[in-house]
C-alpha cells in the first residue's frame, strides 16, 4: 500500500528506543523526514544518523525532556531549524511505574502527569499552528491498554494514560476543522526494553528471571499467546500517519493481541 508520506515531516517523541525507534524508522521508511526528542540526546543523534543512511530521508535526534516546558520550547526550535515543520506529531514519550495508591508521593505523580498529558499537551500546542499553516496535519498518542483495563501494580500509570486518552479525544474534536486529525494508539504486550525494566522489578519478587515473567504474562493475559514486536506495532502507526486513514478521527485503537477483555 501506498502510504503517501513521501517529503512530510513528522515529530516523534520517545523515538530513541521501543516503539517510538520504531516508529520514526516506519516513517522514514515510507519516505518522511524525521526528529527524534528523547531525553538521551547522544542515542537520539545515533539513531537519527541510522536512519539517515538506511533510508536516504533527513533525520535528527534532538535532546529533549519533556516533562520541562522549557525543554520542549528549546527543542522545538532545533525542529523548525531542521525539518522546518510538522505534518505527523507523535507524543510518544512515557514509561511505565510500579507502586502503590498509598503510598506514592505527590512528586511522583507530577512527574507522569507530566510525562504522559502535560508534554502531550505542550506539544501538540506547538504544532498545531505549524499544522494549521499547511491546512492539514495528524497527531497520534501513544497510550496503553492500561488506560481501560489497569494492571494491579501501575495505578499512576493506568491514570494518566487513561487521561491521555480524553486529552486526544477532546482535542480531535476541537481541531478537525482545521484538517487535524488526533487519533489514539492503545498497544498492550510490546516487548521493549521498558517491558524488560519492569519485568526485571516484578520477576525479582518472585525469584524468577525476567524472560520467565514476560513469557508467563504473554500466556497469561493475551489470547494470541506472545508480545508484539515494536515494528509490528509501528506498521500501523504508519497507516494512522497516512491519507489512506483520513476518516479515522478521535479514535482509540487497540493493538493488543486479544487482550482487551471488553467491546471496544
Amino acid at each position: 500500500m501506498d502510504m503517501r508520506l513521501v517529503g512530510k515531516k513528522a515529530l516523534v517523541t520517545g523515538g530513541s528506543v521501543g516503539i517510538g525507534l520504531a516508529v520514526s524508522r516506519e516513517l522514514a521508511k515510507e519516505g518522511m523526514d524525521v526528529a527524534i526528542f528523547a531525553r538521551n540526546g547522544e542515542r537520539a543523534k545515533t539513531e537519527a544518523e541510522r536512519i539517515h543512511h538506511e533510508f536516504g530521508v533527513n533525520s535528527y535526534g534532538i535532546s529533549c525532556d519533556v516533562t520541562k516546558p522549557q525543554d520542549i520550547e528549546q527543542a522545538m526550535k532545533e525542529v523548525l531549524a531542521t525539518i522546518g515543520t510538522v505534518d505527523v506529531l507523535v507524543n510518544n514519550a512515557g514509561t511505565g511505574s510500579e507502586e502503590t495508591i498509598m503510598e506514592a508521593t505527590d512528586e511522583k505523580w507530577q512527574y507522569y502527569w507530566d510525562l504522559h498529558v502535560m508534554a502531550a499537551i505542550r506539544l501538540s500546542r506547538a504544532c498545531i499552528p505549524l499544522m494549521k499553516k499547511q491546512h492539514g496535519g495528524v497527531i497520534i498518542q501513544t497510550a496503553s491498554i492500561c488506560a481501560k483495563q489497569p494492571l494491579y501494580y501501575e495505578p499512576i500509570y493506568n491514570t494518566t494514560k487513561a487521561a491521555l486518552v480524553m486529552f486526544g479525544k477532546c482535542l480531535s474534536h476541537e481541531v478537525i476543522g482545521d484538517g487535524i486529525r488526533v487519533v489514539t494508539v492503545s498497544p498492550g504486550l510490546v516487548l521493549t526494553p521498558d517491558w524488560y525494566k519492569t519485568a526485571g522489578i516484578l520477576s525479582q519478587k518472585e525469584g524468577i528471571t525476567a524472560e520467565a515473567y514476560l513469557d508467563r504474562l504473554a500466556k497469561e493475559f493475551a489470547p494470541i499467546g506472545r508480545f508484539a514486536t515494536p515494528e509490528e506495532v509501528a506498521k500501523f502507526y504508519a497507516f494512522i500517519a497516512s491519507p489512506n486513514a483520513s476518516y479515522s478521527v478521535g479514535s482509540n485503537y487497540s493493538i493488543d493481541g486479544g487482550w482487551l477483555r471488553v467491546i471496544d
